[in-house]
């Protein structure tokens, strides 16, 4: 098993917490696609897509049970991404926990496994 991460809005997961499915971002929906990340790229993932967002999630998913929907494709710098083509099933959830706000430019993460 490896684990994946999402970040996302605070208000969009409880929402999927309520409804058992997490259908993505607006930049998701848009993409055809839900963005996620591995440990080791989280922290560049935060920075980029999320600098001076505060009330975010970080969600951490058992890659295991989303099948044949993920996908790992080649993205920025040529790294492996994962990317899920269908809804996120809470249920693949390991975690999820408030991604510290930003202070001074720098966002504390929490230590993640791969």
């Amino acid at each position: 098993m490896t684990t994946i991460y999402k970040i996302c809005e605070r208000a969009a997961w409880q929402e999927a917490a309520r409804a058992g499915i997490y259908d993505g971002s607006e930049v998701d929906r848009r993409d055809g696609f839900i963005h996620l990340s591995t440990a080791a790229q989280v922290a560049e993932t935060a920075a980029k897509h999320f600098a001076g967002q505060r009330n975010l999630m970080l969600v951490a998913i058992n890659d295991e049970t989303l099948g044949t929907a993920l996908k790992w494709e080649r993205s920025r710098g040529g790294d492996l991404f994962p990317h899920l083509y269908a809804a996120l099933p809470v249920n693949a959830v390991l975690w999820a926990q408030p991604l510290p706000d930003e202070v001074e430019g720098r966002r504390a993460l929490p230590g993640l496994k791969p």
